[in-house]
């Protein structure tokens, strides 16, 4: 257009600025803001709030918001542009001052403002200020609105009140697919994952067709409940539908099969991806790290800097989480330094509670004590944790004791401490000290969350809690523990009594261990499925050392791969073995 000669108006320019904006192409969106100067069309509000847009969207908010605060007039869609910039940048606190600002100014919000602060809210897990909001747009009447009214339903729910966020979407007058989609991520998001499949199951009884975020919601609930058939299922619906070529949907499709251990399906879909980006090499990255794989997860990592993709602060957390899980030490070192050094990726404190976790984990107190000591940061609780948990596995009683005071101090309300204490006593036969841990927790009102296993069967996910009665199969799962519990007595095993903490006979604490979480969903699963079938658990805890060493002998037993997903890795058990080889 300019090499013909046509001097472009100021609808030119908003279009093109918009068209810079959608591509973050800021050189060219600075060469336009040069031109609009020139023709003097920069004191338009029109065109200096399409400006604003676009250096935010380029990540400029430094500059939007000097260009912001230089109109000479601002209206609604000039406040939006600036509370978006600083929302989409991740700095939800600016947006929300902003929000205030532009209120005491007297600007009227609009329903793209609600949408937007709301999301800020959402970012910042800011329920009160959320809940002003929620008030707000009820006064004005933008209630009905769909587009406002699934962000409310993503607000609530990314703060914690799933069930507000529910009775939000039930009484919505209408849903479309975007309320569908935040309402399932919410129940995705806070660890729900039946109640996530559910809905979606519902959602398609109601004609609603799913869209790309609605399948990466969905797939992520598959992938928190290693439901592997439903995933299987959905992979299908996407491919039937053309969304498998889209990186995001492949990304989470591969998360899926890593967490549900099928490593070998997760690469091969990785390897036939036809775009790939850090995520998706990080899901992989992550899967091989799940999954115990060290050395598969750091050859990854450095065919992706070959390939000239530049890793993410959330990349190195996976890789040195696999290095941690596979006792590569030297490797872990290496990828540490570089971090900084290679790739100006400065440490975050998952870095740090990585590295502690890594030396600790391999017996190295004073590497893991002198690097707390050099970390410029403050430790928090997840690095004491880290330290505490290694205590834990080595039975160290000094450092642990140690971890957990700075942990009670930080997060007083944690429980897990307590356990692994607790662990650490009994397991030395400290008993005293074991009754002295239970009534300090106990005086600070700090209670365990119980342990919760899930198990897929024809499709349906089946949940059970450690000592579990309620399943309607309750008789027969009993009665194979009770078969399983002889044959494996006959094996050699001898129930590790330390792993219960109650007060009670050993006699009980035996029957207590049977009813772990994990078992009872084991011994159904050896029920309802065919001989020689592949049983998948997930459990929201760390697997206990006797369930794991039972698991093991079990595998040998019904001659069957078992896979315990639990808090921390994946456990494949075969022929009497498993996958982490003791070291988790």
């Amino acid at each position: 257009m300019r090499r013909t000669g046509l001097a472009p108006d100021k609808v030119v320019f908003v279009v093109v600025l918009k068209a810079c904006a959608s591509l973050a192409a800021l050189e060219q969106g600075k060469q336009l803001h040069s031109d609009i100067f020139k023709r003097g069309f920069q004191s338009d509000v029109i065109v200096g709030s399409t400006l604003v847009d676009m250096y935010a969207k380029c990540g400029c908010t430094d500059d939007a918001r000097e260009l912001f605060n230089n109109m000479s007039e601002r209206n609604v869609v000039s406040w939006n542009a600036m509370i978006g910039g600083y929302a989409q940048n991740g700095l939800g606190k600016e947006a929300l001052a902003l929000y205030e600002q532009m209120k005491q100014e007297g600007v009227q919000p609009n329903i793209v403002t609600f949408t937007i602060v709301l999301s800020a809210c959402a970012s910042l897990a800011a329920l009160e200020q959320g809940k002003q909001l929620h008030f707000d747009i009820i006064k004005r009447g933008f209630q009905p609105d769909v587009i406002v009214g699934s962000t409310l339903v993503d607000m609530y729910a990314k703060c914690g009140c799933i069930e507000d966020a529910r009775e939000l979407f039930n009484s919505m007058s209408k849903r479309d697919v975007v309320s569908w989609s935040a309402m399932i991520a919410g129940y995705a998001q806070n660890g729900l994952g039946k109640e996530a499949l559910a809905l979606y199951e519902q959602m398609k009884q109601e004609g609603v067709q799913p869209d790309i975020v609605t399948f990466t919601s969905v797939l992520s609930a598959c992938a928190s409940l290693a439901a592997l058939e439903q995933g299987k299922q959905l992979h299908f619906d996407i491919i039937k539908r053309g969304f498998q070529l889209d990186v995001i949907v492949g990304s989470t499709l591969v998360d899926m099969y890593a967490k549900c251990g099928c490593i070998e399906d997760a690469r091969e879909l990785f390897n036939n991806m036809s775009e790939r980006n850090v995520v998706s090499w990080t899901a992989m990255i992550a899967g091989y790290a799940q999954n115990g794989l060290g050395k598969e997860a750091l050859a990854l990592y450095e065919q992706m800097k070959q390939e000239g993709v530049q890793p993410n602060n959330i990349t190195f957390t996976c890789i040195l989480s696999a290095c941690a899980h596979s006792r590569l030490v030297d490797e872990g070192r290496y990828v540490f330094d570089s971090m900084c050094k290679d790739h100006d990726v400065s440490p975050t404190k998952e870095h740090y509670a990585c590295m502690v976790d890594l030396l600790a984990r391999a017996g190295c107190w004073a590497d893991a004590e002198l690097f707390i000591n050099k970390m410029p940061i403050q430790p928090d609780s997840v690095v004491w944790m880290s330290l505490l948990g290694a205590a834990r596995n080595h039975g160290h009683l000094e450092i642990g004791r140690r971890a957990f005071d700075l942990v009670v101090k930080l997060d007083p309300k944690n429980a897990a401490p307590y356990v692994l204490l607790s662990n650490i006593y009994a397991a030395a036969g400290r008993k005293d000290e074991l009754a002295k841990i239970r009534n300090e927790m106990k005086d600070a009102g700090v209670k365990k969350m119980p342990g919760c296993s899930w198990i897929e069967v024809d499709k349906q996910v089946h949940a059970f809690v450690v000592g579990d009665a309620t399943h309607p199969q309750s008789k027969e799962i009993l009665a194979e523990l009770d078969r399983l519990a002889g044959l494996m007595k006959e094996a050699g095993y001898i129930p590790d009594l330390s792993f219960v903490l109650d007060n009670v006979e050993d006699e009980e604490k035996e029957k207590a261990l049977c009813k772990h979480s994990e078992k009872l969903a084991l011994a159904f699963g050896l029920i309802s499925t065919p001989p020689g079938t592949t049983i998948r658990i997930k459990k929201n805890l760390r697997v206990c050392g006797d369930c794991h060493n039972a698991t093991k002998i079990i595998s040998k037993i019904v001659r069957r791969e078992i896979i315990v997903m639990d808090a921390n890795i994946s456990h494949h058990f075969k022929d009497g073995f498993c996958s982490c080889r003791d070291y988790w």
